[in-house]
């Protein structure tokens, strides 16, 4: 039996991804420093609104509340025993609501790094964080989860361990990693190292999520695009990019994206090569339903210039430029800041 995300991969040209998890929930009364995943216990009525809002607006593909669920991340809360009843409980409750919807909704099982420093530089050794990872991937397995989501990882090696952990289910595999430090993630990978990562792990796809915006991630999916490997196949790529820049604004954390940008930035996206599209900190169901409509009305085009990247969603790194082999790096750098002013 084919699994429910390989065969919409094959049905569909492009999928529509969810939102942010943790803007949603500080909007329903989460407070800073608290563990989303106890929602799943404490408030299961709340996550389900969380998910609803998401396939009401269009979703083919939402995450599960657990990006935290791993027991180095829920020791901080005193619940590392209760990894298997957390993640049980975040796919469980999407799972009733992907059932409950007219058309499907993939169950998408969140995993996110563990917050530790690996051997020899920390105190988390490998096989540790492998049996950590699977403990967690096998309860999202348990609670009917479709594909298991690796994702905003920086690390090399943390993935390559994520994966062998996700391997212990039978579920297919996707990770992203967040480029936020000029076209690298925090430990320096670049878009041709993750290309290369794909290739050795032969996941059923990867590419990037959060990082510092929209304009950041399509011109990564570009220089993900021109990187993969001759031998490698056509893997998918993921752009799940952030709704604009945070701002501080009357005590709050306010992103600055529009629907409007969300809607380009995805089209932009997919024409660059995503199949996978979706948004990341601050991106609403307001934002993703805007992303669903110019998707659906939007014929695809050819794979946007880093010029037409900037020109449309902002300004773009210097070394995601450099990777990409930008030319136009100071005219349009420069251009980009004359319109924000206006």
């Amino acid at each position: 039996m084919t699994n429910p995300f390989v065969q919409m991969l094959q049905e569909k040209q492009v999928l529509l991804a969810d939102g942010a998890t943790g803007t949603t929930f500080f909007g329903m009364g989460l407070q800073s420093g608290d563990a989303p995943e106890l929602w799943n216990a404490d408030f299961p009525d709340r996550v389900t609104t969380h998910y609803q809002a998401f396939a009401d607006a269009g979703s083919d593909l939402i995450l599960t509340n657990s990006f935290g669920g791993t027991r180095y991340r829920l020791k901080l809360h005193n619940a590392q025993d209760r990894v298997t009843e957390l993640n049980v409980a975040a796919a469980r409750i999407l799972r009733q609501v992907a059932e409950n919807c007219e058309r499907r909704i993939i169950v998408a099982g969140s995993i996110g790094p563990t917050g530790e420093i690996l051997a020899p530089l920390g105190e988390l050794e490998p096989e540790n964080a492998v049996d950590a990872f699977a403990e967690q991937a096998l309860a999202l397995e348990q609670g009917g989860a479709d594909v298991i989501w690796i994702e905003t990882m920086s690390s090399q090696e943390e993935v390559e361990l994520a994966v062998r952990g996700a391997r212990q289910t039978g579920l297919p595999i996707v990770f992203t990693m967040s480029f936020d430090t000029n076209g690298r993630t925090m430990m320096g990978v670049g878009a041709a190292d993750m290309m290369g990562l794909q290739h050795r792990l032969g996941v059923h796809a990867c590419g990037t999520n959060c990082g510092i915006g929209a304009s950041e991630v399509v011109a990564t999916i570009l220089n993900m695009q021109a990187s993969k490997p001759a031998d490698g196949g056509d893997p998918v790529l993921v752009a799940k990019a952030n709704c604009g820049i945070p701002e501080f604004i009357d005590g709050e954390i306010h992103y600055n994206g529009t629907p409007e940008i969300m809607a380009r930035y995805a089209v932009m996206a997919r024409d660059a090569g995503a199949r996978i599209v979706g948004g990341c900190c601050g991106t609403s169901p307001g934002h993703v339903a805007a992303m669903r409509h110019a998707l659906d009305t939007t014929a695809p085009g050819p794979a946007p210039s880093i010029e037409e990247v900037v020109r449309e969603l902002g300004e773009v790194s210097a070394g995601a430029q450099a990777q990409a082999g930008g030319q136009h790096e100071v005219k349009t750098r420069g251009s980009a800041r004359r319109r924000r002013r206006r």
